[in-house]
């Protein structure tokens, strides 16, 4: 490193995987082909996607979403659902049951009770440690707890809105320890797998494996085809409803459907990969 802190790049080694989707659609602008592929993060050890019981109200199927992506990656991946001290109707168990029966390893935290705090700092060391998901879920509050010399900037839940202000404008690398790292991400406002083609989305839903192989065609999409052992397993109850739409509406946007309303959005204040 230079003495007036600036420095050279003298090699670029390979990433070992990397994070990524499609990269946002420009208000007003013109647009042909297919998006371009939006690097997020390389070389991440952790993939931990972050959602808030309530405010903002949990959402699976932009939960979903994030999965894909890490599932894509191939990044170990876990999930977060915060706020814990705010479901007085314990509806977080039913969701910490559904992800922890496909596989996922679920931490449910709150910064107020302190609950899944200590679990969850351990589960990080000697990592390099996404976070990653919508504004106001809490991600910042969280880390600030985990790791209190942080000091990160917390935005507040609007109350028309019920979304969170925006404060993480770019994501950035923090070390907290000799050997444990947190990248911390801006919230997101545009949800898009990158890369997936319809006949392959189902291998990124892993409790689907188990039924992909006996479906009459090797090209089905789980959707209309007959002989679709998955959507029998739909039907039998050995494969989530929940999981199962959200599959349907990650498919029809692969698809291209203009169906808008099969497209997730998540609105931030400010989006700085616009």
């Amino acid at each position: 490193m230079n003495e007036d802190g600036t420095g050279v790049i003298h090699k670029i080694d390979e990433r070992k995987n990397y994070l990524s989707r499609k990269a946002p659609k420009i208000r007003g602008a013109g647009f042909r082909g297919e998006r371009l592929e939006q690097i997020i993060a390389a070389n991440i050890d952790n993939l931990l996607i972050f959602s808030s019981i309530l405010e903002p109200a949990f959402n699976n199927k932009v939960l979903d979403r994030l999965i894909i992506m890490g599932e894509t990656a191939h990044i170990p991946l876990s999930i977060i659902i915060n706020k814990a001290d705010l479901d007085e109707n314990l509806a977080i168990n039913e969701w910490n049951d559904l992800y922890n029966s496909i596989g996922y390893k679920v931490f449910i935290t709150s910064t107020i009770s302190n609950q899944g705090i200590d679990d969850l700092r351990k589960s990080l060391r000697g990592k390099k440690n996404l976070f990653f998901g919508h504004s106001g879920v809490g991600k910042s509050s969280l880390l600030n707890k985990l790791f209190p010399e942080l000091e990160l900037k917390v935005g507040k839940i609007s109350s028309f809105t019920e979304k969170g202000t925006h404060t993480t404008v770019t994501s950035t690398m923090i070390q907290v320890d000799s050997n444990t790292f947190v990248i911390d991400t801006p919230g997101i406002r545009e949800i898009e797998p990158f890369g997936i083609r319809k006949e392959d989305l189902g291998h990124y839903f892993i409790e689907f494996s188990d039924y992909i192989n006996e479906c009459r065609f090797n090209t089905c999409t789980h959707y209309h085809e007959p002989g679709c052992a998955v959507i029998d397993g739909v039907e039998k109850g050995a494969i989530s409803l929940q999981r199962y739409e959200s599959y349907l509406r990650i498919l029809e946007t692969i698809e291209g459907s203009d169906y808008s309303q099969e497209i997730m959005f998540v609105e931030v204040a400010y989006d700085p990969f616009r």
